[in-house]
């Protein structure tokens, strides 16, 4: 049997109860002082500890005061076995959040750290806080006297099924992680599938990859898919690129004048169009004897994608312009046809009237 309640058991009590709800104020002004001089230095990791200390110790600090009261109190042996129980419980409950968000903002600077990983980092924060989480659920079970075993076997059969039945989702996931750690695609590359879709890559989630292409429409595509597909990445492993222009001469052209004033026109081009590669160098390499004209192509530098299609336009109005003013021709296509008489045939006449068509056969060389 337990003791009747005294007035210095009530006094004890208040004292440890007032001492945790004390240190718990102490702590929290300690911890707001520590989290103005975290922010002061550049590593995002003190911030995150000095955040997840501030949770925790606080709510430790009250749980060891309320633990102290119950021990001065003459309570009975279920009552006291309880009230610590539920005190345990309360904090690992505290410390399983602060963990999780310990970990997940962790993962975050992580991410952030490394370009273009930043946008999709939250698949892999979420992913973490839930292992944390289900891993202090776990612990608060076995706290409570739950035998844990039956619960991992049962979710080990369930996982099974619901992996069947969710088998697509699973492999858009597992192929979202693959592509981000992998680093094949990243939000902000410009991408083309062997399917036809091409555009920016705006978000890499659980489920689905979304790339904005050139008409500023949002293209939705499983990671799955996108994971199993021919991909041309064309910010990988640079994002400044190499374009290629056709161009011709007539026959009676000047070559060497071609080629001077062509690379005079690329270097103006590199110098003042925004989104070219100034340092270039300009390139023209003659390849074709064409029917009415010499083919030739000219490289052009771009900075990134979708740069080409302005540095195109100007690159060719220039171009044209000083071949006028050099008196360099660029000819039409033209064919000369031959046509060699042979023997004619003139139809049947019908009443004196003469057939539409007059010639019935010919031959042409």
């Amino acid at each position: 049997m337990t003791r009747a309640l005294t007035l210095d058991d009530l006094i004890l009590a208040g004292i440890a109860l007032a001492a945790g709800l004390l240190a718990a104020f102490v702590l929290r002004l300690l911890l707001r002082w520590l989290g103005k001089q975290a922010d002061r230095t550049r590593w995002n990791g003190d911030d995150v500890i000095v955040d997840a200390l501030r949770t925790v110790l606080p709510w430790a600090a009250v749980a060891g005061g309320a633990a102290g009261a119950a021990a001065a109190l003459p309570l009975t042996r279920t009552v006291q076995h309880h009230t610590n129980q539920t005190l345990t419980v309360l904090l690992i409950f505290v410390v399983t959040v602060a963990s999780a968000r310990v970990v997940g903002n962790l993962v975050r600077s992580v991410a952030q750290s490394r370009s273009g990983v930043a946008a999709s980092a939250t698949i892999f924060v979420n992913i973490t806080r839930v292992m944390v989480l289900a891993l202090g659920f776990l612990v608060v079970l076995q706290t409570l006297g739950i035998s844990i075993a039956p619960m991992l076997t049962a979710l080990g059969v369930g996982g099974l099924a619901v992996a069947l039945a969710l088998q697509d989702t699973l492999a858009n996931l597992f192929a979202g992680l693959h592509i981000l750690a992998s680093k094949t695609v990243q939000p902000g590359d410009y991408i083309r599938l062997s399917s036809g879709e091409e555009g920016y890559v705006t978000d890499i989630n659980w489920r689905q990859t979304t790339i904005r292409n050139l008409s500023n429409n949002l293209v939705i595509i499983p990671n799955g898919q996108l994971a199993g597909t021919n991909m041309t990445n064309y910010n990988r492993p640079e994002q400044e690129l190499t374009i290629m222009v056709q161009a011709g001469v007539g026959y009676d052209s000047d070559l060497e004048q071609v080629e001077r004033v062509t690379c005079e026109v690329v270097t103006e081009v590199m110098r003042d169009v925004t989104g070219a590669v100034p340092d270039h160098e300009p390139a023209v390499r003659f390849h074709t004897f064409g029917d009415s004209r010499i083919g030739f192509t000219v490289i052009l530098g771009v900075g990134e994608f979708s740069d080409q299609y302005r540095i195109k336009h100007e690159f060719i109005k220039r171009l044209h312009r000083r071949y006028r003013a050099e008196g360099i021709a660029v000819p039409a296509p033209a064919r000369n046809v031959t046509l060699r008489q042979g023997t004619v045939s003139i139809p049947q006449q019908r009443d004196g009237a003469e057939d539409a068509g007059g010639v019935s056969a010919a031959r042409l060389d």
